[in-house]
């Protein structure tokens, strides 16, 4: 343990911080202007700042650390559902019924929602999902509701954590893969493996892929009813403005999945069969400022080595334990805009990563490619 009291509220209070974008909502809301580019500069400039200032945390709680002390960790991520929601619908409702904002305005100010619905509430979901309590799991469904991509659920939980850096898991970015190629590529092959993933869970019961107790039901249902909520309240331009932050949030979180594997693969060792996942097939960054933004993801060779463990006792890994981005997220996604500036700054890293881990491999055609055989 390193002196951390996780009962109290105190040493929790700098996850809280995505709380601040809330208010940055309203404001641009209320004032325009040049107010609503207050989100996008909180959560992506701001917190990059913060990372140069405040440096990289090395340090790990207790791995063992019981659940009952990690109330006012937990707390944010229950609480943000019903906070989203007022926030995405509330502003709905007020712009569309305003006079004072004009249409470039609306506009970014529903970018700055996406930012909130895509670094938070995604990331939030995914926190949720990965926990055994049922109604955590729901408050996950409830979330990538809002963004209408709920089946990141079963994509994440039965396709990534199990066939990461293998052909078969379609968010491993491949290596010299640009952004611009791997988003496209993934929007459409994500739905594709999800839905494979839960008809296949089907096919084991001997159900149809149809049966009610495929999730894609609850999906459409709860996506449908986001949409219908959004049109009640706003008419077509509130439609619009919902399906804006959708897209922003989607892109968001893909641009975190493109970066998180970049070029990292697990080796085959024949016949369909691959290594074990490891650290070191997760880029690691220890930047304290964005980790407390994005709830420890960053630490996201430890998350997975040990996916439902709690996002405050998440590890952290030396270099030689698992490579390491140079920048945090914000800094790193929006390098990935600019594939050519990404590579120049990564490609270096996976080459060494390659020579650090896996000397033995001199041909990498096949992992760059994903052309190995799939795991069976």
């Amino acid at each position: 343990m390193t002196g951390q009291t996780f009962s109290k509220l105190q040493p929790a209070l700098p996850f809280w911080l995505s709380l601040g974008m809330i208010p940055l909502a309203v404001l641009g809301a209320v004032l325009g202007g040049y107010w609503v580019v207050l989100l996008p500069l909180y959560g992506w400039f701001l917190f990059s700042i913060l990372d140069a200032l405040t440096g990289l945390n090395l340090t790990n709680p207790d791995p063992e650390t019981p659940e009952s002390e990690l109330f006012w960790y937990k707390l944010i991520t229950l609480i943000w559902l019903p906070i989203q929601f007022c926030l995405v619908f509330g502003l709905i409702y007020y712009v569309t019924h305003t006079t004072h904002l004009g249409l470039w305005e609306k506009l970014v100010l529903f970018f700055g929602v996406g930012v909130i619905s895509g670094t938070v509430g995604i990331n939030y979901s995914h926190e949720l999902m990965h926990q055994k309590n049922r109604i955590e799991r729901w408050m996950a469904d409830g979330l990538l509701a809002m963004v209408l991509y709920s089946h990141f659920r079963s994509e994440h939980l039965l396709v990534h954590h199990i066939y990461v850096g293998t052909p078969r898991d379609p968010v491993t970015a491949r290596y010299n893969e640009g952004f611009h190629k791997f988003y496209p590529r993934v929007l459409v092959s994500c739905l594709k493996s999800a839905w494979s993933a839960e008809k296949s869970l089907l096919a084991r019961r001997k159900l149809s892929a149809f049966n009610l107790r495929n999730p894609f039901w609850r999906y459409g249902a709860l996506q449908l009813s986001c949409l219908v909520l959004a049109f009640l309240i706003g008419g077509f331009a509130g439609l619009g403005l919902f399906l804006l932050q959708a897209g922003v949030a989607i892109w968001q979180l893909e641009l975190v999945n493109y970066i998180e594997h970049y070029g990292l693969t697990r080796a085959h060792l024949g016949n369909g069969k691959y290594e074990h996942v490891k650290p070191h097939h997760s880029w690691n960054a220890a930047h304290k400022a964005s980790n407390w933004l994005l709830i420890n993801l960053q630490r996201h060779s430890d998350h997975h080595y040990k996916p439902s463990r709690r996002f405050p006792l998440l590890q952290t890994y030396t270099e030689d334990e698992a490579p390491q981005l140079p920048y945090g997220y914000p800094v790193m996604t929006m390098a990935a805009m600019v594939p050519p500036l990404f590579r120049r700054v990564m490609n270096p890293r996976v080459k060494a990563w390659r020579k650090q881990y896996y000397p033995e491999i001199t041909d990498w055609t096949p992992y760059k490619n994903a052309t190995n055989q799939m795991p069976r």
